[in-house]
C-alpha cells in the first residue's frame, strides 16, 4: 500500500517443491518463477546414502545442532568478491547469444528474461570463484545454463506432450551455439 520495508542484505529464498499431493497448492506464475536464480533438482538419495539418513537420525535429530559458518558481512563480502570475478566481453555475447535463442526457438513459446542473462552471468562467475579462477571459462556459462534458464522457459504445448522438456532444448541450444576464442 505504497509503503516500502527494507530489507536485510543479505536477504534470499530458499523453497522447495513436492509435486505430490499439489491438492490446493499451485505453480507458480512464470514471473515468479524468473525471481528464482536456479532450479536445482535432487531427486532421491542412493540406498547407501539413504542409510546414511537413517543412522544420522536415529537418536537425534541434526539440524537441530547446526551452527552457522559465517555471518552476513561475511556472505556480502563472497557476493563483492564473486561480481568481481573477470567475464570478456566474448563471454557476455556468448550468453546473449544463449538467452536470445530461446526466445526465437521453434519449440519454446516463452524465452528467458533479461533476469535469465543477469542470473547466468552471475552463477558462472560464481562457479569460476569456486573453481578456484578469477576469469569465466564457457564451460562454467555450459555447465550453468540449464539449471539457471530451464525455469524460465516454457516449451510449446505439442513438444511437451511429446515429452520434450525445458532442458531437452536449452541443451539442443547449447549445441548449436558456436564457442568464440577467448583468452581470460
Amino acid at each position: 500500500d505504497g509503503v516500502t520495508h527494507k530489507l536485510p542484505d543479505p536477504f534470499f529464498v530458499i523453497a522447495t517443491q513436492n509435486n505430490i499431493e499439489m491438492s490446493g497448492t499451485y505453480p507458480l506464475p512464470e514471473a515468479q518463477l524468473d525471481r528464482f536464480t536456479a532450479r536445482i533438482n535432487i531427486g532421491h538419495p542412493t540406498p547407501a546414502d539413504e542409510l546414511k539418513i537413517l543412522d544420522n537420525h536415529l537418536h537425534s535429530t541434526p539440524v537441530d545442532s547446526i551452527q552457522p559458518v559465517m555471518g552476513p558481512d561475511d556472505v556480502c563480502e563472497i557476493r563483492k568478491a564473486v561480481r568481481g570475478v573477470h567475464v570478456d566481453s566474448s563471454l557476455k555475447d556468448y550468453i546473449l547469444d544463449i538467452v536470445t535463442r530461446t526466445r526465437n526457438h521453434e519449440k519454446i513459446s516463452l524465452g528467458a528474461s533479461p533476469r535469465g542473462s543477469l542470473n547466468l552471468l552471475f552463477a558462472s562467475q560464481a562457479l569460476a570463484a569456486i573453481s578456484g579462477r578469477n576469469h569465466v571459462l564457457h564451460d562454467d556459462i555450459k555447465a550453468m545454463a540449464v539449471t539457471v534458464l530451464a525455469h524460465r522457459v516454457i516449451v510449446k504445448p505439442e513438444y511437451r506432450l511429446r515429452g520434450t522438456t525445458s532442458r531437452d532444448v536449452l541443451n539442443e541450444i547449447l549445441k548449436e551455439v558456436p564457442l568464440t576464442n577467448v583468452v581470460p
